[in-house]
C-alpha cells in the first residue's frame, strides 16, 4: 500500500448468512466519493480487491465472502485490522442469471453492455437487484435492456449513495446486526 492508504479497525458482523464490514465513518470520508467505490486491500496480509457498497448513512460496506475469511484467518465477531486504498481498476460485477440470459437474447443490448465501463455495469447491476419483489426487478430488466437498446449507457434516477443490496439493507440502508 502506499502513502493514500487508510488504516482502521473494524468488527465484523453478520446480517442474514453474510458477514459484513462496515467501515468506520471517518475511514469512509477519506474515499474519493459517497457512492459505489473500488478498493484495494489487505486484511491479516490477504490481498483483495472489492466493490464498497454505500450503507445509505454516509458510510461504505461489503460483504466479506467465504475466501477472504478463510484465507485471513477471520470470523463474524472478529475485530480486524485493515489497510485500504481507492483503485481506478473495477472488478467486474457479477451479473445475475436472469440479467444475463436476457441480455444474451438482445444482441444490441448485449453489445452496449460489453463496450460501457464496469463502472456503469454495477449501475445497472445495482439498479435491478434493487427491489422488492421478483414483478419489479423483471419490469426492471425489461427497462434496462429497453434503455440499453436504446443506447442509455446507464440507468437514470437512481441514487447511487444508497444501499442497493435488498438481502441486508431495509429502506436503503444497511442492517445493523440487532435488525
Amino acid at each position: 500500500m502506499n502513502m493514500s492508504a487508510i488504516r482502521f479497525e473494524a468488527k465484523l458482523f453478520k446480517i442474514g448468512s453474510w458477514t459484513i464490514l462496515r467501515l468506520p465513518k471517518n475511514a469512509s470520508t477519506m474515499l474519493p466519493s459517497r457512492a459505489l467505490t473500488m478498493i484495494k486491500g489487505t486484511i491479516n496480509g490477504f490481498v483483495f480487491r472489492v466493490a464498497l457498497e454505500p450503507d445509505g448513512r454516509g458510510s461504505h460496506w461489503f460483504r466479506v465472502d467465504e475466501e477472504m475469511l478463510k484465507e485471513a484467518h477471520v470470523q463474524a465477531d472478529d475485530s480486524v485490522s485493515f489497510e485500504v486504498e481507492p483503485t481506478k481498476e473495477w472488478v467486474e460485477p457479477d451479473v445475475p442469471e436472469d440479467f444475463k440470459k436476457a441480455l444474451t437474447g438482445s444482441p444490441k443490448a448485449h453489445t452496449l453492455w460489453m463496450d460501457i465501463t464496469p463502472n456503469a455495469r454495477w449501475d445497472w447491476i445495482r439498479w435491478i437487484r434493487a427491489v422488492k419483489t421478483p414483478q419489479t426487478r423483471q419490469k426492471h430488466i425489461e427497462v434496462a435492456l429497453s434503455k440499453l437498446n436504446k443506447g442509455i449507457r446507464r440507468p437514470c434516477c437512481f441514487n447511487r449513495n444508497l444501499c442497493s443490496e435488498p438481502y441486508v439493507s431495509k429502506n436503503w440502508v444497511l442492517l445493523t446486526p440487532m435488525q
